[in-house]
């Protein structure tokens, strides 16, 4: 069987990947599969998923399959480690969707490879089945995203702090390069692979740099404004990543690797779900700083493309990350606006916008069940489902007010206001409660949950008034405060 695989990162020099082959499962079983995904790929859904088993667990690969691991460095909690690579990936080859977008295949948990060290290579069904709900909420919910193909036990078993069935997702994505890919050439003073790498990310995710006559550094503030607009995507929906890394930031600015991840209930900025981040770096209210930060790290590794001069490189590249964090405001308060039914742009929007959520943060509201009632709110017969969400109203009482006022100064009419609004603004996210509930089940080996959950999530803007309580959060006894990466 061949997939219409190319392979145009396995075609660059040695260095940047090596060999591997998947271990072969012992009784390859297909859990979940994404047949909207597959046609969207151009693959014969019909046709694949009875042998999706075998083909996505490594069992049999397609004849025109190039199996490879691909090397990476990274900051982890700012720490630098030079070499980490796919330690438990491995990249089948590409292929273009009916969009004519080149899109990796990836076999996520297929065993050891050289990036191993001392881990086994291998997944649990728990994590497999996290990172495929996570990527079709954010896809549904219009978030640049890799997404999942399939979900396939493999029958053996994995040992963690229990001992857990095992899994392999395949993965789909505009390309693996991280911001990590770069640090690993230039940590190793290898300017000429950090230049190939440079041209591959440009003719592949950035083609109108083509014939740039400064593409470093046209680069370096191309990946910066993809990335400002991913943050505010992320934040406008209230999701955490849980684990910016540098070797986790993906240069086509998608979404990527989906670990200790979350989407918020009430509002609190400094909404920590990561077991390990213990002093809050990757709290939902640091993502912009942390993404610049990896930006200047992305930077360190294009300087001497920047210029021959260092100094000058580095007051080039320092004007680029500088306005980052205006950049992501810019992007942020545009995404509030049209929460909040806004379609022109004011001067006093930004303090609006902030006096909300700091009334949030004082009433514990929910972000997502807040914003969603502003749109029943634009009529008074609408506003005790608002207050509901309030301990103390007297907040938000002010706002209201000061809202409304905005709202009159805007030409679009009241009537498609409201519609408006409920699409910029879920109904359902996937709580973390419902996703670990659905993990534990799948653990167990009961699906159910999990289909149920995927049913919501890939429609977020709907009603669904036949399942009403996954739109709300965790009672105190349901709360999970803390996720886990799954390696």
């Amino acid at each position: 069987m061949q997939l219409g695989l190319t392979h145009s990162y396995a075609d660059l020099p040695a260095p940047f990947h090596t060999a591997e082959r998947p271990a072969i499962p012992p009784e390859p079983r297909l859990l979940l599969w994404n047949a909207a995904l597959a046609d969207e790929l151009g693959l014969d859904s019909k046709a694949l998923q009875p042998v999706a088993h075998e083909v996505f667990s490594g069992k049999t690969l397609p004849d025109d399959a190039r199996p490879i691991s691909m090397a990476y460095a990274g900051h982890q909690y700012a720490h630098f480690v030079p070499a980490l690579g796919d330690g438990r990936a491995i990249l089948l080859g590409e292929r273009r969707d009916r969009s004519g977008v080149l899109r990796d295949i990836q076999l996520k948990g297929s065993g050891r490879t050289r990036w191993s060290r001392s881990g086994d290579g291998r997944a649990a069904v728990g994590p497999m089945l996290r990172e495929y709900l996570i990527s079709e909420a954010m896809h549904a919910l219009g978030i640049p995203t890799t997404r999942s193909l399939a979900v396939v036990a493999t029958g053996e078993q994995v040992f963690r702090e229990d001992v857990l069935p095992g899994a392999v997702l395949t993965r789909v994505a505009a390309s693996h390069v991280r911001v990590g890919t770069f640090e690993y050439f230039a940590a190793r003073g290898d300017t000429t692979a950090v230049q190939a790498l440079l041209r591959y990310c440009i003719e592949r995710h950035y083609p109108e740099l083509a014939e740039s006559s400064t593409p470093a550094l046209d680069f370096l503030q191309a990946v910066a404004r993809r990335q400002a607009s991913l943050i505010a995507d992320w934040m406008s929906v209230g999701f955490i990543h849980g684990v910016m890394n540098t070797d986790n930031m993906a240069i086509s600015g998608e979404s990527i690797d989906f670990g200790p991840c979350a989407f918020m209930d009430h509002y609190d900025p400094r909404t920590v779900f990561s077991s390990i981040d213990r002093h809050g770096r990757y709290s939902f209210g640091n993502q912009p700083a942390i993404a610049q930060w990896n930006l200047a790290r992305l930077a360190e590794a294009l300087l001497p493309l920047i210029d021959a001069d260092t100094n000058l490189a580095v007051q080039r590249a320092t004007a680029v990350i500088e306005p980052f964090i205006a950049l992501f405001d810019a992007q942020f308060l545009a995404r509030l606006r049209r929460k909040l039914g806004l379609t022109t742009a004011e001067e006093g929007d930004a303090a609006l916008t902030a006096a909300l959520l700091q009334a949030m943060q004082g009433a514990a509201a929910d972000f997502t069940l807040t914003f969603r009632a502003l749109a029943d709110a634009l009529q008074p017969a609408g506003e005790p489902a608002l207050r509901g969400h309030f301990r103390d109203s007297a907040a938000l009482d002010a706002w209201l007010a000061t809202w409304r006022a905005r709202l009159d100064r805007e030409p679009l009419p009241a009537s498609r206001r409201r519609a408006d609004m409920l699409r910029a603004n879920p109904a359902f996210i996937a709580r973390n409660h419902r996703v670990e509930a659905a993990l534990i089940a799948a653990t167990d080996g009961e699906l159910q949950p999990a289909l149920v959950l995927l049913q919501l999530l890939r429609t977020p803007y709907d009603e669904h008034l036949d399942l009403p309580d996954y739109r709300l959060p965790p009672r105190p006894e349901e709360r999970v405060l803390q996720t886990f990466c799954g390696t």
